[in-house]
């Protein structure tokens, strides 16, 4: 199903002609396509955010739109450049490296396809090898987008348990703890968004207004601990206060009111970065 939604991401940034030039390759190919930006300001040849950042995303856009992720440290080399469907029958334009992590999990791949450069690559691009963002992966997801191939035109069928993932540790509980990781970051702000469902803390009995002890890794080294009430917005702590929330993906939230807590205390994110909770008793501010 082809709606001529086309969605771009990448970690070009903008200070170049990178992203302009995807896009007057996608406008070549029709110029009724809808062009969007889901970002641009991936950190270089970070997979693990570019998955999340669809997972974050890819949702909340109608059936049918095609999303376009050039995050791809191994661009030139034998890996494989692929179109996925997913279960929510949206496509992603993508090197298999590892970029539909997080939506297998979350949503699921309904298909898998190897483009086929010889049918799917930009004319005259044949001598180039380190932009298939503009050569490959705008040009297939256009033409897909656009409705002038189909899902099985894009090239020969990959079987989904092929495709390059990599490993997201569960969040879960025993005895009381909380355990999960640093996903993300809502960046603007600093907040740490984390693998830790909303369920988990309501099936333990945590409700608003509780105290929790909330520890953080970097692997095995602690680099924070501190105890923080858990609130439904911004506005149930003080300014510069820590607290816990439920962020728009319904998961649980670390911030510093009106502060980045990022920053201030030097946390990033991935695999390795660890965060426990567990309830404490209530704090109580003079």
């Amino acid at each position: 199903m082809s709606n001529k939604l086309l969605v771009f991401q990448s970690d070009f940034g903008l200070s170049d002609g990178a992203v302009s030039a995807m896009y007057g390759v996608a406008k070549s190919v029709s110029l009724d396509l809808q062009l969007s930006d889901l970002t641009h300001d991936i950190p270089p040849y970070n997979i693990w955010e570019a998955s999340y950042r669809l997972y974050q995303t890819t949702s909340y856009w109608p059936e049918g739109t095609v999303f376009v992720s050039v995050v791809d440290p191994g661009v030139g080399s034998d890996r494989l450049s692929v179109v996925v469907k997913t279960n929510e029958g949206h496509y992603i334009v993508t090197p298999d490296n590892g970029t539909v992590t997080h939506l297998a999990q979350s949503v699921g791949i309904a298909e898998a396809r190897v483009i086929d450069e010889k049918v799917n690559r930009l004319a005259r691009s044949y001598e180039s090898y380190t932009f298939h963002g503009r050569d490959v992966y705008a040009y297939t997801a256009a033409r897909l987008a656009a409705g002038e191939i189909t899902f099985a035109q894009v090239g020969p069928a990959l079987p989904v348990d092929q495709l390059i993932t990599f490993h997201t540790p569960i969040a879960g509980v025993e005895q009381g703890l909380v355990t999960g990781t640093v996903d993300i970051l809502d960046v603007r702000f600093g907040n740490l968004w984390t693998s830790v469902n909303k369920e988990l803390f309501f099936k333990e009995g945590i409700n608003y207004g509780d105290t929790l002890e909330v520890t953080i890794f970097d692997g095995q080294r602690q680099v924070y601990k501190n105890v923080m009430s858990f609130g439904k917005s911004f506005a149930d702590t003080q300014v510069g206060e820590p607290l816990l929330y439920i962020n728009s993906l319904e998961k649980i939230g670390v911030a510093l009111n009106q502060g980045s807590f990022a920053d201030a205390y030097h946390v990033k994110t991935g695999a390795q970065w660890k965060i426990n909770l567990r309830k404490a008793a209530k704090i109580v501010y003079g």
